[in-house]
């Protein structure tokens, strides 16, 4: 059973519709607000690993729009985010998931027998000013780069300088 289309599924192909779906991972990115550092790793994933890894963003408590801080930091990169809107977090998103990374969210997230989940620890930009947000977007980048190190074979890592 498929899920209805959101802002939360990615770009290219729906769920479901691609023939090699098993074979490929599906990351959700997990915060409270779904504002700000889910959505530059889900900007930065999407960026550096394009459609090789399904991606999905959300928040247990999502705001009414984005860290406009956390979209300029992603714009001075190239990483457009702006269009992506805050989604609440559904239990099938985590279902659906290879690997769950929670951002700050405590035990919102339900958890699945046979999921990798991982709590990165990230300073919140909410309130920050720019000169504050781009060191936790170049640690989110760090992170994601490694990230699709481990959940991509050898060989599809990003290819993006």
């Amino acid at each position: 059973m498929s899920t209805p289309p959101s802002a939360a599924e990615p770009s290219g192909a729906p769920h479901g519709a691609a023939p090699d779906a098993p074979t490929t991972p599906t990351v959700l990115f997990v915060c409270v607000h779904n504002a700000g550092r889910s959505q530059m790793a889900a900007g930065w994933l999407r960026e550096l690993a394009g459609d090789r890894v399904r991606v999905l963003s959300a928040g247990s408590e999502p705001a009414d729009r984005l860290n406009p801080m956390a979209v300029q930091a992603m714009a001075e990169v190239g990483v457009d985010i702006a269009g992506h809107t805050p989604e609440i977090l559904r239990t099938e998103a985590v279902r659906e998931s290879d690997v769950v990374i929670t951002m700050g969210c405590g035990d919102t997230c339900p958890v699945f027998p046979g999921k990798r989940y991982e709590d990165w620890e990230l300073t919140d930009p909410a309130g920050r000013p720019i000169e504050e947000v781009r060191p936790i977007r170049d640690d989110i980048r760090a992170r994601v780069e490694a990230l699709i190190a481990e959940i991509l074979p050898e060989g599809t890592g990003s290819s993006r300088p």
